[in-house]
């Protein structure tokens, strides 16, 4: 299956809450009122401004995203109109206003992966090296969350699926030292990027985030420009709960980056939207199903035609 068919089917929930409030017939109807047969073609049509509101709602695209995304509707529909593509192009539009990161700094790249438990951060982990790895690059995972021996032995198990490198200390080890053994131990076996593990909760818990503050500081003076993504991991299913928590963790970590996972089991994808509006967050991954091929990179318009396709 490929990235895009596997995007489709995981917003396959989305798109039915999204359209379920759309009018949907067997005709639709051209610019001089006359019928048009669609040949048993579904034609899926929303003329109602309010009913485009409360479905944007519904989907948990959120009060300021919606607000934008009506207001653009009202601004540029014309009687009659089919609203779809404008809501398309407008979700869209928010979606690649929210570009990632520019690639800069030494070797080899840090990226830090933080969320709280529960939101598929340590198997976002492993699926995240074997998607570099299949890419072609040499990533080394480092297992920097030290209070919880049952995230590093899971991740353990997830790195060697992946078959990449992997570096762990002993239970309540210092962190930041598990982070500096790791970049040495990418620079040694040419390995990279490296990928970091952190603890969770850090937005509530102050000695967590004096370590996250530590670990970013090791790795600035052993790589230029390190760390060089602060990847957020968020669950789909939690919705507007998730940007209030994308928020907090902006505060204390830096983030510049979202995974989105669990969106195949969840009807709130339009949570994505939200975040690039809200945030000015790029969704950088998003996870489709629990084997370790099932996280693929974020495209704004794949996202956008998987959603829609159904529309047309």
């Amino acid at each position: 299956m490929s990235f895009f068919d596997r995007l489709k089917s995981s917003l396959q929930k989305t798109k039915d809450q999204l359209f379920g409030a759309f009018d949907s017939d067997a005709a639709t109807t051209t610019a001089t009122g006359s019928a048009t047969a669609t040949a048993g073609a579904r034609a899926r049509r929303i003329e109602s401004v309010d009913a485009l509101e409360e479905a944007l709602i519904t989907c948990d695209v959120g009060v300021a995203a919606t607000d934008r995304i009506v207001e653009s509707v009202r601004r540029k529909a014309r009687r009659g109109d089919d609203l779809l593509p404008l809501v398309r192009q407008e979700i869209l539009a928010i979606l690649e206003g929210a570009a990632p990161p520019p690639a800069t700094g030494g070797h080899p790249r840090v990226v830090l992966i933080v969320g709280v438990n529960g939101t598929g951060k340590t198997t976002s982990i492993g699926k995240l090296a074997n998607l570099l790895k299949q890419e072609g690059q040499k990533p080394l995972v480092c297992a920097a969350d030290t209070f919880r021996a049952a995230a590093v032995e899971q991740l353990e198990i997830w790195t060697k699926r992946a078959e990449v490198g992997f570096v762990r200390a002993q239970p309540n080890a210092d962190p930041a030292a598990v982070v500096f053994d790791a970049i040495q131990a990418a620079r040694a076996r040419h390995l990279d990027p490296v990928l970091v593990d952190t603890a969770g909760r850090l937005h509530t818990r102050v000695n967590l985030m004096n370590e996250l503050d530590k670990i970013k500081r090791i790795a600035a003076r052993e790589v230029e420009g390190a760390p060089h993504e602060v990847l957020l991991v968020l669950d789909a299913t939690v919705g507007q709960n998730g940007v209030a928590q994308a928020r907090e963790f902006m505060k204390v970590s830096g983030v510049n980056g979202i995974i989105l996972t669990k969106l195949d089991g969840t009807a709130k994808g339009g949570v994505a939207v939200a975040i690039a509006q809200d945030l000015r967050l790029p969704i950088r991954y998003v996870g489709t199903g629990e084997q370790i091929d099932d996280l693929v990179p974020f495209n704004p318009r794949e996202y956008v035609d998987a959603l829609f396709e159904e529309a047309w």
